[in-house]
């Protein structure tokens, strides 16, 4: 039942795509919505709340791995048996979730990965593409764990896996800390092949490779 099942969105500036995002999430079963609203300065906030999802929001912007902590955080005060992240600006295809929760509950593994880079039929700008590749590497270095989408947005976390999410890093490093922490915590984890879209628009938005590497050499002053 997928009432068990939240799914956390960290958000910022996302009032002109968060919208369809939280209709889509509905139309595919999915009820309990948290949007964190990481410091926004548009309407993300007022938007999320007309959708009827629950709003945490940030006062300023402190990052993407913040606002995901503190949304698994109270979806795990509020009881939730799962946790699904999910990025907020229309990148994934909320008709993807149920995939992801029906490996969970088959292979009744810890975390569930979307991975990007095993459906066939997404088309990745090369940019993206290479740059993800380098971070599957690097995170398989520093980590001792290939996965094919390292830094993929759309993942689920079991309530136990989820219950041991002490998050550190507040940017994008929070990806490669999650699997650093399936190797520590001896996790179980599997991936499943997702849908993505880029447009100009979400391609301005995320990780640069400048910004990639700098994330790299972060975690490895706090972890190597």
């Amino acid at each position: 039942m997928n009432d068990e099942v939240y799914v956390v969105l960290p958000a910022m500036n996302e009032a002109p795509r968060i919208g369809k995002v939280l209709d889509d999430l509905r139309a595919h079963g999915f009820t309990r919505l948290i949007v964190v609203n990481d410091g926004s300065k548009d309407d993300t906030c007022k938007v999320a709340e007309q959708k009827g999802a629950i709003v945490l929001s940030h006062l300023v912007n402190v990052g993407v791995g913040a606002a995901t902590k503190t949304g698994i955080e109270f979806a795990l005060a509020q009881g939730a048996a799962a946790i699904i992240t999910i990025d907020a600006d229309g990148q994934h295809f909320p008709g993807d979730l149920p995939t992801l929760v029906d490996a969970y509950r088959e292979k009744k593994v810890d975390v569930v990965i979307g991975s990007r880079f095993l459906h066939n039929d997404n088309n990745i700008p090369r940019s993206r593409y290479l740059m993800n590749r380098v971070g599957n590497i690097l995170t398989a270095l520093i980590t001792g764990i290939y996965v094919t989408d390292s830094q993929s947005g759309l993942k689920l976390f079991s309530r136990a896996f989820a219950q041991k999410l002490d998050l550190q890093f507040a940017g994008y490093e929070f990806c490669t800390e999650i699997i650093h922490l399936i190797r520590y915590h001896r996790a179980s984890y599997t991936e499943v092949p997702i849908r993505v879209r880029y447009t100009s628009e979400l391609m301005s938005k995320g990780q640069s490779f400048k910004n990639g590497v700098r994330m790299i050499v972060q975690f490895l002053r706090e972890f190597g």
